[in-house]
Formats: structure tokens, C-alpha cells, sequence
């Protein structure tokens, strides 16, 4: 697939060694996109700045449902706000759905392909489930 103009650069914040992640960029990069690929774990979080991402999302929409302290019960979301998880997620970034992406003005949490279509402005058909872990993958440890 030949692209005439150049597109602009979507910042994509991952965890290293997702495979999860790892799907998700080669979509974007077929699709033409360059990517500008960073830590999501080690980035200085601000609650301002993971806030710009949430905008309009439910706590359900924002949290990595298979960190280690929701899959084994440490941090129940029905006990919590929305503003207290984001500070969670301040001391502890693995609660952070990924990929958190930055595309011009625009900012997205999660692989949320119909949001990320319209944003893109491109159809993204997908053969695969490619917006969480499968069984299969095998993603370096935190």
C-alpha cells in the first residue's frame, strides 16, 4: 500500500514487550502512521496529564483490567472514584489501559478501533482481537 502524503506522528505510549502493543503499532504503521513510541511505565505521569486522556471514559474504560492488583483483588473498582484511580495510577502505571495515544490535538486511551477510526480518520478492519492479551502472548515482566 503506497500513501501519497505524509501523515502526522501518533505518540504511543506502551509497555515494553506487549504484544498486545506490539499488534497494535504494526496496524498503525500498515496503515501508513509513523509512530513516536514511548514507556508508559517510567513516564513522569502528572494527574492533569493522564486526566487529558480519560475525558468522557468511565473508570472502567481507563484501568488495565489484568494488573496485577485488579486480577488479584487488591484494588476493587467498585470501592473507588474515578479521581482516586488516577492517582493510583500515578504510583502505580501498570493500572493504566494502553496504549495511551496522541494524535494532533487529540488524545485516546486504549485500542478502542471505532474511536480510533474516527479519530484517524481511516476504517480499521481487523481480523483479530488486537485491543487486549490473549493467552498466547508472551510480555516481559514489569
Amino acid at each position: 500500500m503506497i500513501f501519497s502524503a505524509s501523515k502526522p506522528t501518533i505518540v504511543f505510549y506502551e509497555k515494553p514487550g506487549c504484544a498486545g502493543n506490539a499488534r497494535q503499532k504494526k496496524l498503525l504503521k500498515q496503515c501508513g502512521y509513523e509512530l513516536d513510541v514511548k514507556d508508559i511505565l517510567s513516564n513522569p505521569w502528572t494527574t492533569e496529564e493522564l486526566q487529558s486522556f480519560f475525558y468522557g471514559l468511565d473508570k472502567t474504560e481507563i484501568v488495565n483490567e489484568s494488573a496485577p492488583d485488579i486480577k488479584n483483588g487488591i484494588l476493587k473498582l467498585e470501592k473507588i472514584t474515578k479521581d482516586d484511580l488516577i492517582f493510583k495510577m500515578l504510583e502505580t502505571p501498570i493500572l493504566i489501559k494502553r496504549p495511551l495515544m496522541i494524535f494532533g490535538e487529540n488524545k485516546l486511551c486504549g485500542f478502542n478501533t471505532s474511536r480510533l477510526s474516527k479519530v484517524l480518520n481511516v476504517d480499521i478492519n481487523m481480523l483479530q482481537e488486537i485491543s487486549t492479551c490473549t493467552s498466547e502472548d508472551s510480555c516481559k515482566s514489569v
